[in-house]
């Protein structure tokens, strides 16, 4: 399953990480970041796979609901990822 932007955006806020924090962790530019979780242009070939492996690493589950609605949940503590 491949992260959505407003997944993106869940994922980062449940970790309490800004996009400049997201960049570090997966080595994808801030800029790339913020044009992917706003729309304004679509990411590169492995981008969004960058980071989604980062906000796994850190501890974000990304979650599939019966009737085709997703989301991200958190399964370590704050701070440990």
């Amino acid at each position: 399953m491949m992260m959505t932007p407003s997944e993106c955006r869940s994922a980062r806020l449940l970790l309490g990480w800004s996009q400049l924090r997201l960049s570090e962790a997966s080595g994808t530019d801030a800029a790339a970041i913020r044009d992917f979780e706003t729309g304004r242009l679509p990411p590169k070939e492995g981008n969004v796979a960058a980071l989604q492996r980062a906000l796994q690493d850190a501890g974000v589950e990304f979650v599939s609901e019966i009737g085709g609605g997703t989301g991200v949940k958190l399964t370590v503590s704050k701070g440990n990822g």
